[in-house]
């Protein structure tokens, strides 16, 4: 089978509503904010968004959860309807409506409605249909939001998960995952009250992590610390592994536990390793968060957007546009950046400080082997930009292939381009492509005896030739 490969989420699908609104008054009767109402948006939410997120990019997605006869259970299928296969259990009672009262992008106030006391609807029996659908899974979601789907489910995901890739996503109020989950990913809050005690730094999470998956006997479990990102821990102890988020997503995260454990599953079932696929799910929660999170309107359009590969907060565009809307000062700088130095280090310190933010034009491949020569780049652009963009001077990277910058510059449209080194402002051509805007060209001291040039030479000097049949370098 090529492709993405079949997933199956079980678990509580409840329906989310976010209205929208500017709140720039108090009622005249208390002090609480006025709301004018610009929108109001209603989606699946729980197991719901999970399978959802999950059929982004043409998943097969089979969602088992429990439906009733109410008009929030029809809003759901109408929403998931051709973007996943619905295998419904039938529902004693009205589904939960979670509302969100937002003002400015940020919540007010909660409102919940339906779904009766803790407990309560009851999901009925599960038929063939159900276990059958287990059975044919490449992996399989449990999204458990304490509503008792995956209990009713419990024995035929026993059967299943032997052969076939587990996650579960647990729930204060739901169940122990079944023995033998691949992983189980509970959030900070979840681990801190299922395993109470104090401190929340790192070794305390990994000594939680370790105690819950030897408790529910799991491969492996993956504490999920927000910004800190993912905490994989494995029984029995044994060192975790970290997985950093890549940036800090500001947005609203809302969602994003459902975004990551629909990631981690999706890439289970196409054959990565668990932290393989916790460095996707990691990396796609982010952009998940950074694009609107589950309030995002482009999530429930007719056709589903390609899951975002480029952050919108580190696409240089972006950047310098949200800066110049605040009426910041975008900085730019150029150059190839082969071997990063101590010299390139000062001058883009040095740029930044100028301005509201730094975006640096980076020589391609091509670019540089035109520039540079035979044997240039020593590191391809991919290492290079990572490079760059790990530095906490440099807010942005944009690549261009041609020998300067000036068409990138038009579209960037910098308040300040800066060179390092010897040369003067009317040298530099792309000091005119900037007056264009009004735009303002300066050179900046350069660290003197640095450069990728002298580097290289001092490392070939160094080299020691190796003896035929000798160890290898």
């Amino acid at each position: 089978m090529t492709g993405p490969r079949r997933l199956v989420v079980v678990g509580d699908v409840l329906l989310d509503e976010d209205v929208e609104g500017v709140a720039t008054r108090l009622a005249p009767d208390a002090p609480a904010p006025v709301v004018d109402v610009t929108d109001d948006r209603r989606h699946p939410g729980g197991a719901g968004l999970a399978a959802a997120l999950a059929a982004r990019g043409g998943r097969e997605v089979v969602l088992v959860t429990a439906l009733g006869d109410d008009a929030a259970s029809e809003a759901v299928r109408r929403q998931l309807r051709g973007r996943v296969r619905l295998v419904e259990i039938p529902l004693r009672g009205t589904l939960p409506v979670k509302t969100r009262v937002l003002a400015g992008g940020r919540p007010l106030v909660r409102i919940d409605r339906g779904g009766g006391e803790p407990g309560q609807p009851e999901p009925g029996e599960p038929d063939e249909a159900v276990r059958t659908a287990l059975a044919e899974a490449h992996a399989v979601l449990v999204a458990d939001y304490g509503r008792h789907t995956a209990r009713a489910v419990r024995r035929h995901l026993e059967a299943v998960v032997p052969r076939t890739p587990l996650v579960w996503d647990p729930h204060p109020k739901g169940d122990a995952p079944v023995p033998g989950a691949r992983l189980v990913t509970p959030n900070a809050a979840e681990a801190r009250g299922l395993c109470p005690g104090d401190g929340e730094s790192l070794r305390a999470y990994a000594e939680r992590g370790s105690r819950l998956a030897d408790r529910w006997q799991a491969a492996g479990v993956a504490v999920t610390l927000g910004e800190r990102g993912v905490l994989l821990t494995r029984p029995a102890g044994g060192t975790p592994m970290l997985v950093p988020a890549p940036y800090r997503a500001g947005g609203d995260p809302c969602g994003a536990g459902d975004c990551f454990a629909a990631t981690t599953a999706a890439a289970l079932a196409d054959g990565a390793l668990p932290e393989e696929a916790l460095q996707r799910a990691v990396a796609e929660a982010a952009a998940f968060v950074a694009a609107g999170g589950a309030g995002n309107p482009a999530l429930w359009r007719t056709e589903p957007d390609p899951p975002v590969r480029q952050a919108p907060a580190t696409d240089p565009f972006a950047v310098a546009e949200r800066v110049r809307a605040r009426g910041g000062t975008v900085v730019a700088t150029g150059g190839c950046f082969d071997l990063l130095h101590a010299g390139h280090v000062g001058l883009l310190e040095s740029a930044r400080r100028i301005g509201d933010c730094l975006i640096v034009c980076l020589n391609s491949d091509a670019s540089v082997a035109r520039l540079k020569g035979p044997g240039r780049p020593i590191n391809p652009v991919a290492d290079r930009a990572r490079v760059l963009q790990a530095l906490g001077s440099v807010d942005a990277v944009a690549v261009f292939d041609e020998a300067t910058p000036q068409e990138l510059l038009t579209r960037l449209r910098p308040d300040v381009w800066v060179k390092g080194g010897d040369y003067s402002v009317q040298e530099l051509p792309e000091a005119e492509t900037l007056r264009a805007w009004g735009g303002q060209a300066v050179v900046l001291p350069y660290l003197d005896g640095r450069s990728t040039t002298m580097l290289a030479r001092r490392a070939a000097r160094a080299a020691v030739p190796l003896k035929p049949g000798g160890p290898t370098a």
